[in-house]
């Protein structure tokens, strides 16, 4: 896996991850609705600059939690200033995550890692890392961009997931992109 691209997008182009143009493209309601229900707890691991969160912070209702968690502080910087003066604060949790280490207690009942897998060095560790935020019913949306991971790279990726403890369920249909949802056996 040494050859998978492991470099983070910059908190410079964090405008090009939140636009509408992306939102036509790339609704989060209608990627996430078929998973996401009132009262669960959902982590949006490599958030960036909350892209899915608001919409998560909605779905999940105010019985509901996200937790976000990303590595760089700008990211997180820019997502408070959206949660800012709104009811969806309270809802939101944000993490500074570092490499490979994260903790989150009490476990999710659903993990999204919307274009992130490819920028973790260790996807073994990430993986196991995912196990163990999961409920043991909780399941896991991994969609991956189509120009910086190869069909090969993404199979590759959905091993590593297996050997630690993921079964590989459906794969929902995304324009170009690479999806599967993961479940915990």
């Amino acid at each position: 896996m040494d050859d998978i691209k492991t470099s983070v997008c910059p908190v410079e182009r964090a405008g090009s991850l939140d636009n509408r143009a992306r939102r036509w493209f790339q609704d989060p309601r209608r990627i996430l609705g078929p998973y996401i229900r009132e009262g669960m707890s959902v982590l949006d691991f490599g958030c960036g600059p909350g892209f899915f969160t608001l919409d998560i912070a909605r779905m999940v209702g105010p019985n509901g939690r996200v937790v976000v968690a990303d590595l760089q502080e700008g990211m997180l910087q820019k997502l408070q200033l959206k949660l800012q003066g709104g009811d969806l604060g309270p809802r939101v949790t944000l993490l500074h995550s570092r490499e490979n280490d994260l903790e989150v207690s009490p476990p999710v009942d659903f993990v999204l890692a919307f274009y992130v897998v490819h920028e973790v060095p260790d996807q073994s560790a990430f993986f196991a890392g995912m196990w163990a935020a999961l409920n043991p019913q909780g399941q896991m949306l991994v969609v991956e961009p189509p120009f910086h991971v190869s069909r090969r790279k993404f199979e590759a990726m959905l091993e590593l997931a297996r050997r630690e403890g993921f079964a590989v369920g459906d794969r929902p249909r995304m324009l170009l992109d690479k999806a599967v949802l993961l479940r915990k056996t």
